[in-house]
């Protein structure tokens, strides 16, 4: 038996994936619950085999909660189950140690097979997942400039980015404006060779660049 927590805050979405995983066999639901701080309890309470992770929810979003679930205990084996496949949840998800990365139109039989997959600790990506994934990796640029180019606050600026802020949630961390934000990002992508923020982020997971940071030095 593969033993899963269901993390949604949907209980509609939750009931089904029950449904599903019931009428398949070969799964135990250890528990459900809705946002992740609980996900985070669970984990620890229950010590599921595979976790079905949602990202945004109330609270402690799905990308926070695995990375607290990953660090207390790193065996623990994330599938996110999500509708976004935009690139400043799917890098952050990875890097926080997600296995695997499914959207919520995959069929019933490839979430049965993605959780089955990830149990035995294979990837499990969505084809558009992995498409971009893989069109990012070839696009990005060898770089010419290391990290150490970049300003201490530079440094901070592509942390966030790599996290998935947005520049005016960047401008509120610091709090400077948002225009500052954005001619840090710019010089960024300047001093790295790089075409965009996703590209930035890329660069971020692929060189561990992507702590958490509660302050920064000023500018100057």
């Amino acid at each position: 038996m593969i033993r899963v927590l269901i993390v949604d805050d949907h209980a509609i979405v939750r009931k089904g994936i029950r449904a599903l995983l019931s009428e398949s066999g070969g799964f135990e639901i250890v528990a459900e619950v809705a946002d992740g701080q609980d996900a985070v309890h669970q984990d620890l309470e229950t010590q599921p085999d595979v976790i079905l992770m949602d990202l945004l929810m109330p609270g402690m979003g799905g990308i926070e909660a695995t990375r607290q679930i990953t660090s207390q205990r790193p065996g623990a084996r994330v599938l996110v189950l999500t509708s976004f496949a935009a690139d400043n949840k799917l890098f952050p998800a990875i890097k926080a140690g997600a296995v695997g990365y499914l959207l919520k139109d995959s069929s019933p039989d490839d979430l049965v097979r993605a959780i089955r997959q990830v149990h035995r600790g294979e990837p499990a990506l969505h084809p558009i997942i992995a498409r971009k994934l893989l069109q990012e990796v070839k696009q990005a640029p060898e770089l010419e400039a290391p990290p150490e180019s970049l300003t201490e606050r530079e440094m901070t600026v592509l942390q966030f980015v790599a996290q998935g802020l947005s520049n005016q949630a960047i401008a509120d961390e610091l709090i400077v404006s948002e225009s500052t934000v954005r001619a840090h990002v710019s010089r960024i992508l300047g001093k790295l060779h790089l075409a965009s923020r996703t590209q930035a982020a890329l660069y971020a997971v692929r060189e561990g660049l992507t702590g958490e940071n509660t302050e920064a030095p000023e500018d100057g």
